[in-house]
């Protein structure tokens, strides 16, 4: 493929987060072959936390910082009116937010922009030139929306080249549930770079968890099920890396369940790969994946990985049995037995270790990569025709709106 400008929009590359990583994993692996630049919408402190190739370029937009221009801009506290108001991060935006994404947008080069949350993709099909193929890639799940934010998603997103979700479940459900003709909705996987030739070993009694401390990530229900586990191999440990609001809670839970010493919090690590190289096993007990980032990155260590079967991601992620365990949602004793199963069987921990590693690699940034450019020429060869179907769509709409005024 030709040499092309590729622009992201992010709402904050400065701060920690699952959509910052991957981002910055596939900007990379693009930068070998484009120019790409990375458009953070917001900006809190001087340098990103993650490491940013050098070849990407990042542009802030809004400048939260107290010394900046932008925090005496009168604008920056008034309500956004175009980012949408269903939206969960709506409270952050603003007209400043609005006025630069359309004042950015409206003279970008970029022959490729690519959108990574709801609200922001509301700005990309609005304000994106008509000469640029927009994505819009979503790394929550249609589901996880409101009714309104789905509505108000649907209204915009018919005006973009391609919707790509991080899993095939997904991408299936908003297939069936938001009309969008013209659009490619299509899922390719979250990109996680190999951490490096030294795999975990399987030998640290050690089980490792990452994410952020809030209810739907369930560490409550990894800290009980440990509580078992601990009763039969009092010398291994649980180690949960985050932060977030159930941090005061969890830390109850582990006192209560006189787990101090043999379970801690250990904070946000911004490289969790390798914390998780120094354990024997992973555990995520979610009640909702939008995709396992943790997972893969996990499994990338040579780390096996005990996970509920949550929708949507680790499933299309583990092949149970071979590379990683699945238990049920909410089953306690079902991860407590599948953290013990592997405990016990230090071969088959290394074994299965192996094997996800090897599976991990299909997550590769440079498979994703060449997967976004094969897209990229897909949507360049048929823009024609795909906008002749939003045409018809919209005369059709037109038509059936006329029909129901002359029957009333």
């Amino acid at each position: 493929m030709r040499q092309v400008k590729i622009t992201f929009l992010i709402h904050n590359v400065y701060a920690i987060g699952g959509t910052i990583r991957t981002t910055l994993n596939l900007a990379a692996a693009l930068a070998d072959r484009h120019e790409v630049t990375v458009v953070s919408m917001l900006r809190h402190r001087a340098r990103p936390r993650f490491v940013v190739d050098p070849r990407v370029t990042v542009v802030p937009l809004v400048d939260l910082r107290e010394n900046s221009a932008d925090a005496n801009d009168p604008l920056l506290h008034q309500p956004a009116e175009v980012f949408p108001t269903a939206e969960k991060r709506y409270g952050q935006y603003s007209r400043l937010t609005d006025q630069r994404a359309r004042e950015y947008l409206r003279t970008c080069e970029a022959e490729v922009i690519i959108g990574t949350r709801p609200g922001i993709n509301v700005y990309l099909a609005r304000f994106a030139p008509p000469r640029a193929l927009r994505i819009a890639q979503e790394h929550l799940t249609h589901d996880t929306h409101s009714k309104k934010l789905r509505a108000q998603l649907a209204r915009r997103y018919r005006d973009l080249d391609a919707v790509v979700t991080t899993t095939e479940a997904d991408a299936a459900v908003y297939r069936a549930k938001m009309r969008l003709p013209g659009v490619r909705v299509l899922a390719i996987p979250n990109s996680v770079p190999d951490p490096g030739p030294q795999p975990a070993d399987g030998s640290a009694r050690v089980i490792a968890a990452a994410g952020r401390l809030v209810r739907a990530k369930r560490f409550d229900l990894l800290i009980e099920a440990f509580t078992d586990v601990a009763a039969k191999h009092p010398d291994w440990s649980l180690r949960i890396y985050g932060s977030g609001a159930d941090k005061e809670r969890l830390q109850r839970l582990i006192e209560e369940q006189g787990l101090g010493g043999r379970a801690a919090l250990m904070g946000a690590v911004s490289r969790i790969e390798a914390e998780f190289a120094k354990a024997s096993i992973v555990a995520s007990a979610s009640d909702a994946e939008s995709f396992g980032m943790t997972l893969v990155e996990a499994m990338r260590c040579g780390t096996p990985v005990v996970a509920t079967d949550c929708p949507l991601g680790p499933a299309e992620i583990i092949n149970e049995g071979v590379d990683g365990r699945l238990v049920p949602m909410g089953d306690r004793q079902a991860l407590a037995a599948a953290l013990c199963d592997l405990i016990a069987d230090e071969p088959g921990r290394r074994h299965m270790g192996e094997a996800a590693r090897a599976a991990a690699r299909r997550f590769d940034p440079a498979h994703v990569a060449h997967a976004y450019e094969e897209l990229f020429g897909d949507l360049a060869a048929t823009r024609s025709s795909r906008a002749w179907q939003r045409r018809k769509a919209r005369w059709r709409n037109r038509a059936g709106r006329a029909l129901r005024r002359l029957r009333r």
